[in-house]
Formats: C-alpha cells, sequence, structure tokens
C-alpha cells in the first residue's frame, strides 16, 4: 500500500526511512505546540482551543501535502505570522481588532492562495516582487520575532528609552529569574543546535521548564505554576474557536485596513513557502535539471488548503516548516514522512495540558533562536546594488521598530519604487509594484 501510495522504490527510500524522517521532523517542530498557544492567547482566544487547533490543522497540512504532492514537507502555523496575528491585528496598541476577524482574514487569505495555487498567478505575483525586497521580509519577520521573544522572556522591559534591560535584582524569584532562565534556555538551544542535535529548539524548551520546575520546587522562583493540570483537560475546548472566523462582531472595521491585513498574511505566506519548499527540496535535490521544483503547484496547493482549515478550527496561518529539512537529513524523500509527522501532532492533542503548562520564559528563547536562523538571510542581500539593498534595508528594520510586519512591507515596496525610478532604473519596476505603492501611499494618506 505504501509503494503503491508514495513510490517509495522510485524515491530510493524504505518504510523505515520514512518512519524516522517523520518522527525527527516532529521532534525539531513540535516546539510550536508550545509557541503558538502562548503567542495567539495574547489575542483572547483560549490557549487549549489553540493547541488542538494547532494540532489539527498540522495534521491536515501533513496529509494534504503527502497525499497532493508526495513530497516529505511538514506544515504548521508559522511563527512571525502568529506574532503579527496576535501583537498587530489584535492587539489594542495595533489595529485593535478581535481575533474572530483576524481568523477571517487568515481565511480569507487561504481562498485566495488556493485561486492562485491552481493558476499561474502566483509566478506573476512572485516575479513582481523583487528577490531582495523578499530576502528583507525573511529577515525582518526574523527581528520581530527576536524582538517579541526578548519581551516574552522578560529580558527587554519598557523603560525612559523606549525599552531597556531588565533589571534582574528587583522582584529577582518571579521576574528576574524568569529571564535568567530564559536566557539559559537560549544558550542551551544555541549550544545543541552547534553540536548538530536533533530536536535542539524542542530539547531547550523542554530543558528551560524542567529547570524551572526545580526552582519553583526549591523556592527559587515564586511565579506561576510549572506544573501541568490534567483537570483542564477538555478535548471540547476546540468548539471555542471552531468556525468562529465566521462569527464576527466589529463594529469597526476598516475596509482598506483589512486588505493591508490579509496582504499582509498573504505576501509572507506565499514567499515564505515557496523560500522554504525551494531550500528543503534543493537539500534533498529534488530539482530538476532547470532548477524548477516538480509538482511545486500541488505543494503550494496543500499550504493553502491548510491555511483555510487552519483559520476555521481556531489558529494563524499554517505554512510549510523550514524544520522539514531535518527529516530529509534523515532520508525522508516521500509523502510517507509528512503522514508520520501529521499523526504525531495528532496523538500530541491527548498530552495537551504539558503543553499548556510550558510558561514564557521557556518558549521566548525558541522565538529569539529562530529569529536568528531568519536573520541568517541578511548575508543573501546584495549591499552592491544600494537600489535594491535600502528597500530591503528600511523593509526589516521597520518591523521590529513599528511593531509590524505589514508596515515593513509597505516601507520597502514604496521606497523600491520610489528611489529606482527616481534614480533611473524604472525599467526594473514591474506595473504590480506601482500599484501597490500608490495603494500603501493611499493609506497613510487618509487612513
Amino acid at each position: 500500500m505504501f509503494e503503491k501510495l508514495f513510490k517509495l522504490k522510485q524515491n530510493n527510500t524504505n518504510v523505515r526511512t520514512e518512519v524516522v524522517a517523520g518522527i525527527t521532523t516532529f521532534m525539531t517542530m513540535a516546539y510550536i505546540l508550545a509557541l503558538n498557544p502562548a503567542i495567539l492567547s495574547a489575542s483572547g482566544m483560549d490557549p487549549n482551543a489553540v493547541l488542538m487547533a494547532t494540532a489539527l490543522a498540522s495534521f491536515i497540512g501533513c496529509l494534504c501535502m503527502a497525499f497532493l504532492a508526495n513530497y516529505p514537507f511538514a506544515l504548521a502555523p508559522g511563527l512571525g505570522l502568529n506574532a503579527y496575528f496576535a501583537y498587530t491585528v489584535c492587539s489594542a496598541d495595533g489595529r485593535g481588532y478581535s481575533w474572530q476577524l483576524a481568523l477571517l482574514a487568515v481565511f480569507i487569505e487561504g481562498i485566495i492562495f488556493i485561486v492562485l495555487s491552481l493558476t499561474n498567478v502566483r509566478e506573476a505575483i512572485f516575479n513582481a516582487i523583487p528577490m531582495q525586497l523578499k530576502k528583507g521580509v525573511s529577515v525582518g519577520i526574523g527581528l520581530f520575532i527576536a524582538f517579541i521573544g526578548l519581551q516574552n522572556a522578560g529580558v527587554v522591559v519598557g523603560g525612559s528609552t523606549l525599552v531597556t534591560l531588565v533589571d534582574f535584582t528587583s522582584d529577582f524569584r518571579n521576574t528576574g529569574i524568569a529571564a535568567l532562565l530564559a536566557l539559559v534556555g537560549f544558550l542551551i538551544i544555541a549550544i545543541l543546535y552547534v553540536k548538530k542535535i536533533k530536536g535542539s529548539i524542542l530539547i531547550g524548551i523542554v530543558a528551560t521548564w524542567l529547570i524551572g520546575i526545580v526552582c519553583q520546587l526549591t523556592g527559587l522562583y515564586t511565579g506561576s505554576d510549572l506544573l501541568p493540570k490534567w483537570s483542564s483537560f477538555d478535548l471540547t475546548a476546540i468548539g471555542s474557536t471552531f468556525g468562529q472566523c465566521f462569527n464576527i462582531q466589529d463594529t469597526n472595521i476598516r475596509v482598506f485596513d483589512l486588505l493591508v491585513v490579509i496582504f499582509a498574511f498573504l505576501f509572507v505566506d506565499m514567499f515564505d513557502t515557496l523560500g522554504t519548499l525551494i531550500g528543503v527540496a534543493n537539500k534533498a535535490n529534488m530539482m530538476d535539471k532547470n532548477g524548477k521544483l516538480p509538482r511545486i503547484k500541488q505543494a503550494l496547493l496543500a499550504d493553502a488548503i491548510a491555511t483555510s482549515a487552519g483559520a476555521v478550527l481556531g489558529t494563524s496561518t499554517t505554512t510549510t516548516f523550514v524544520e522539514s529539512s531535518s527529516g530529509v537529513s534523515e532520508g525522508g524523500r516521500t509523502g510517507l514522512t509528512a503522514v508520520v509527522t501529521g499523526f504525531l501532532f495528532l496523538v500530541a492533542i491527548f498530552l495537551s495540558p504539558i503543553f499548556i503548562a510550558i510558561p514564557s520564559f521557556a518558549t521566548a528563547p525558541a522565538l529569539i533562536f529562530v529569529g536568528f536562523l531568519m536573520v541568517s538571510a541578511v548575508v543573501d542581500i546584495d549591499f552592491s546594488d544600494l537600489t535594491e539593498a535600502i528597500p530591503a534595508y528600511l523593509c526589516l528594520i521597520a518591523m521590529p521598530l513599528t511593531y509590524s510586519i505589514s508596515e515593513g512591507i509597505a516601507f520597502g515596496i514604496i521606497s523600491y519604487v520610489i528611489i529606482n525610478l527616481i534614480c533611473g532604473k524604472a525599467k526594473k519596476i514591474t506595473p504590480l509594484m506601482y500599484i501597490l505603492t500608490v495603494l500603501f501611499i493611499c493609506k497613510y494618506i487618509f487612513l
């Protein structure tokens, strides 16, 4: 059956290899089960419901990838986009929308992505956005989520200079020790990653959590209870988010503003997915002689379906994870790897009290480190061409400083068009870039 479904022999693999690869992939990305509820709960969502939605969306996404494209790529709600969801779209300091409306935006983005994946429009959009600007977006998101991680850890706090280092001596047994544990957690993850130990991010989260429990039992840490509460386990919790993307109660919806949100979700999801697919596929030698990925349309379709399904379940944008490369490194070459990963996400639902109990100081190091992985793309930006580099720079620096991914995208696109137009390089600006620039400028003037 497996041979018929996934063509194992044709891809020079076997069931055992695929199963090991699937488990490895899950171990390297299971941290999302702890991080996603922690982040989305900031928007007012029930963390238990978010965890179940995260696991189910990952399960659906992995199966779609396996049976539509037969690739060993795993999917889950993406980091960066969930931060944008919680801290920009739903934040009172941001757009102030309800999480229900944010889920609707994700659902619509998924539907648009499905249409684009079934046509050649995706290629046109992809070719319209300059590559250097895409790299700037990736770096900017890395800086943004690292900044959020430092704040969640309590290492960076508000002060007279807008942000400053926490005073470790003030309330040491609570905020002080939590911030120190977060720094210890980051070092654990970094050391394990350098040593190429599989599941370094997940191990770092668990290790930091266990150290925190020891500190609590010895009286060194007096913050929130770190032990799982199995009495809170409730499989019906997902009812509080399921289908809520269609239950909109916002009375002050700014249509253009909402379109910007949808575009931001779509833009980041599209290019993050394309970059991940191509990067992991290249590592697995899946590219053809022309440097193209066969069945990329099916892979993008799987990603798009998972996004809309995840929104209905109650989670932010579901996307292909770069951690899939860990399973590929273990020999995973077919959709069977993704199936194994998906079923492990399904099993994880029944362990939800464990993931809910993990504190922010244990998950924050993962955010900071994933930020590092994304920022590493800065070396690919061509700083010798200033008309390309300056817009990319404005894009990446604006995201953390404005606390908004969409604002960073707007800064990058507007500056790219204006700089290249005035500097006599108008020929390389696509019509779509002009349209986007006008729309963003109108937003700042009239909204």
